[in-house]
């Protein structure tokens, strides 16, 4: 198996997929957490408002349902690289809004538009591009090798996100923050160029099945497909848990913990590092066991993250936040993989693209929805000077400690539900 591995021609498209990932995981790191928290400050925005477009990613997923509808359309090489060129130019237009002579009102549209807009059209052709290069892994490898490209990717991160915070940091000491912002524009405008030409020299396997399903019968063979309705619920249920509370973390640290922008980095990059060396255990774990057990593994990891958050304060910040960042990027080490290869184990070929994207839309739909409900608890807790029933708390810490509950929750479905599934 290694031997046919080695020589079935794929060998070079499968490492683009990686060069891929971690070019686009650096644009996503550029219009997030602090950065994107840094953009709406300089515009005006409101925490509980730069919360909701965070909850953007999130949103965008929900379109992935529009996925669904070009399944059939292959190759997929020609419009995902076309598409994926727009979003990443869009993603540039956002360091240049706060640059515009206009008032603050159309800086809020252009900008909101532009977020969502990149959101949208990234997350249409996620699934469609994920099963395309997934297609040219080995199935009993799955757990390794996206243990190994995420890798990848965190360490490029861990060197990004400290080049952005020294960017930002040198150019704010310098009363200059709109150098900052051109020189994060064109940093993402190459990075698009880098990112087009893995897509562009990458090969795309044919379709083995020549006989095209069209978009209703898909849709009516998922939808009475129940065991996939259970394994989606787990992303629904992770995303509910994690955007009450993760979408508000980027505000929370430029202002209420005044973290700088490269101590910001530095936690990044040590989390990461630490992810890192969770991915590969991981990995080989799922591949072993199942990627149910490694999923469970990582959500009492996650539960114990945002049980530590919950008591985040400007005292501890720098310590107890950092501790709950370790945690978090140590769970997620084998959450991403494992939520996609679950629907690699329990749907046919045929369908897994359509079933990527119906499983995305509800996620992304419950995690934008679920931030957009708590923004006004942010609003109402800061205008009642950080009290909670007469308890000092910051809203971020009151967000955690719900997100922690949610967890375990979803924990629990894992146990009584997931782990009786059969593939």
């Amino acid at each position: 198996m290694e031997a046919t591995q080695k020589k079935d021609g794929y060998e070079f498209s499968r490492i683009l997929y990686i060069v891929e990932a971690a070019l686009e995981y650096f644009v996503s790191i550029a219009v997030s957490t602090i950065y994107l928290a840094k953009l709406t400050e300089y515009i005006g925005f409101s925490d509980s408002l730069t919360g909701i477009l965070s909850s953007f990613v999130s949103l965008g997923c929900g379109f992935q349902m529009i996925a669904i509808f070009l399944a059939n359309k292959k190759p997929v090489k020609r419009w995902v690289t076309i598409l994926h060129i727009l979003s990443q130019v869009m993603f540039a237009v956002l360091y240049i809004v706060p640059l515009f002579d206009f008032s603050k009102e159309i800086k809020t549209v252009i900008f909101v538009i532009m977020l969502l807009g990149a959101h949208i059209i990234n997350n249409v052709v996620n699934a469609p591009k994920i099963n395309w290069y997934m297609s040219l892994v080995d199935d009993k490898k799955r757990g390794r090798f996206t243990a190994n490209k995420e890798i990848i990717s965190l360490l490029g991160g861990m060197a990004f996100s400290y080049f952005m915070g020294i960017v930002f940091d040198h150019f704010e000491g310098a009363g200059n923050i709109k150098g900052a912002f051109i020189v994060g524009g064109i940093t993402i405008f190459v990075l698009m160029m880098l990112h087009s030409a893995t897509l562009i020299f990458a090969k795309e396997k044919q379709s083995e099945n020549s006989e095209k399903t069209t978009v209703g019968v898909q849709l009516k063979s998922l939808l009475k497909d129940k065991t996939l309705f259970k394994v989606v619920l787990i992303s629904v249920l992770w995303n509910v848990a994690n955007y009450v509370s993760t979408p508000f973390m980027g505000t929370y640290q430029t202002k209420e913990l005044a973290f700088t922008t490269s101590f910001a980095s530095i936690i990044v990059m040590a989390s990461s590092l630490f992810r890192v060396f969770c991915s590969k255990p991981l990995g080989r774990f799922a591949d072993k066991h199942s990627f149910t057990k490694m999923l469970i593994v990582c959500f009492i990891i996650e539960a114990v993250a945002f049980g530590i958050n919950a008591f985040t304060n400007t005292s501890n910040g720098k310590v107890v936040y950092f501790i709950y960042q370790l945690l978090y990027c140590a769970g997620m080490a084998g959450i991403n993989s494992s939520v996609i290869n679950l629907i690699y184990d329990y749907v046919d070929a045929e369908q897994r693209t359509s079933a990527l994207a119906l499983k995305q839309t509800f996620a992304g739909f419950a995690g934008f929805f679920t931030t957009l409900l708590v923004s006004p608890l942010v609003s109402f807790i800061q205008a009642n000077g950080n009290k909670v029933l007469g308890i000092p708390m910051y809203a971020q810490q009151l967000l955690a400690l719900i997100s922690c509950v949610l967890t375990i929750g979803l924990l629990v479905y894992m146990l009584t539900v997931i782990r009786k599934l059969k593939k």
